[in-house]
């Protein structure tokens, strides 16, 4: 830019990579050479305090599945166009795409094509473009790994096996396990200290189960009515108390007009957490969400509706044989998982009732998340990722 100072041109489209690119760039303003580094892109509220100049808050769109997406396609054409604009007026130093595949793949490979066809100046510019969290290729499009390599000059990866997963296929790629960041937003405590509903034996005369139904609306919608009867069957059983964390005021909303006259659930926005310390089993929709439950040692049944159209194509795409990460990562199923059809009220409940009863079972899936959590890296992610973008603009 004019002003002499380096540019970073971030895009995050989701709650989750809003959280990660506001915790990215402060830990670069924290660097002696961040300092002097305009941050502009679209993000989310927390990238905006954080210091991005946003050209519009894009995480505010996020939609779920293939579907979805096409319904919507006019309008993310108009806000992909809008980003590539502002990238070839500004010509950042370095671009960074935090998760989001769906959109910031087809960015980066739009940018490589716009420098090998556009004239003038725009032939100099010459931006490092960097992910943040890998796309998971490993579950669903192996072949688009020589094309990532192409188009991307770093991979900043959060699970430790990706890197060797990458150098096994494109070995020249530049690619950096930074860490995962639940290790530095919530620094693990110690073994007696850790809440006493993780314990099958100090369980309270009604152990507390945790509803998280999803961050979008369409999730909230799919999910909530089958976990809310999956809680009735459990209630016939076992005594319980349920409390759901939703991300927003919108949601919120959207999810009481779910949730039947008379349920007796408390509801909290945000603090995530906080519920995480107290729950003794969780509900939830597969996503990033489950590594939150397993970073907390929380229990969790998993499960994901989405669009017959979506599912359809998914299920012919999907090559790994779980969907929740913190299977993946421990090589077996900890956390029950229903998808589809097999996500129904009785499966749930009977899961989370296993979940609750069986000791044994319990302590098997501690166990298991305790070696997950050692798998995700020293503290220090987010300054490790930022030192990693500082050194491609050297």
């Amino acid at each position: 830019m004019s002003d002499g100072r380096n540019t970073i041109l971030f895009i995050a489209g989701e709650a989750s990579g809003d959280t990660l690119g506001a915790e990215l760039i402060r830990a670069i303003l924290q660097q002696p050479e961040g300092q002097d580094i305009n941050f502009i892109g679209a993000g989310g509220p927390k990238m905006e305090e954080a210091g991005l100049r946003a050209e519009f808050d894009l995480s505010e769109h996020a939609v779920v599945g293939i579907w979805e997406v096409l319904k919507n396609y006019t309008k993310f054409r108009r806000l992909f166009q809008q980003l590539v604009d502002l990238a070839t007026k500004h010509e950042p130093d370095a671009i960074v795409l935090i998760d989001y595949p769906g959109f910031n793949l087809r960015f980066a490979r739009a940018i490589r094509k716009y420098q090998t066809q556009g004239g003038g100046a725009f032939k100099e510019w010459q931006p490092k473009i960097i992910a943040y969290v890998s796309p998971q290729l490993w579950a669903w499009k192996a072949g688009r790994v020589t094309q990532i390599a192409a188009d991307f000059d770093l991979m900043l990866s959060i699970f430790p096996f990706e890197k060797k997963w990458y150098a096994e296929r494109v070995p020249e790629f530049a690619v950096e396990f930074v860490g995962h960041p639940l290790v530095d937003r919530f620094p693990q405590t110690r073994q007696e200290d850790r809440p006493p509903s993780n314990n099958p034996d100090l369980f309270t005369e009604h152990p507390e189960v945790l509803l998280l139904p999803g961050s979008r609306s369409r999730e909230v919608e799919k999910h909530l009515p089958a976990m809310i009867e999956a809680t009735d069957i459990i209630a016939t059983k076992q005594k319980i108390r349920l409390r759901m964390v939703l991300p927003s005021e919108e949601m919120l909303a959207l999810a009481k007009r779910h949730i039947p006259t008379g349920t007796q659930i408390d509801l909290q926005i945000g603090d995530l957490a906080k519920a995480l310390g107290q729950a003794a089993l969780a509900i939830a929709s597969s996503g990033t969400v489950t590594m939150e439950c397993a970073w907390f040692r929380v229990p969790t049944v998993v499960l994901y509706k989405t669009s017959p159209p979506t599912y359809a194509i998914g299920k012919l795409a999907i090559k790994v044989p779980h969907l929740a990460m913190p299977n993946l990562l421990a090589g077996e199923e900890l956390f029950p998982e229903f998808i589809q059809s097999q996500a129904s009220p009785e499966n749930l409940a009977e899961a989370s009732l296993r979940l609750l009863q069986d000791k044994n079972e319990r302590n098997r899936i501690l166990d298991g998340l305790d070696q997950i959590a050692i798998q995700l890296g020293e503290p220090g992610a987010a300054t490790r990722a930022a030192q990693a973008v500082l050194g491609t603009l050297n």
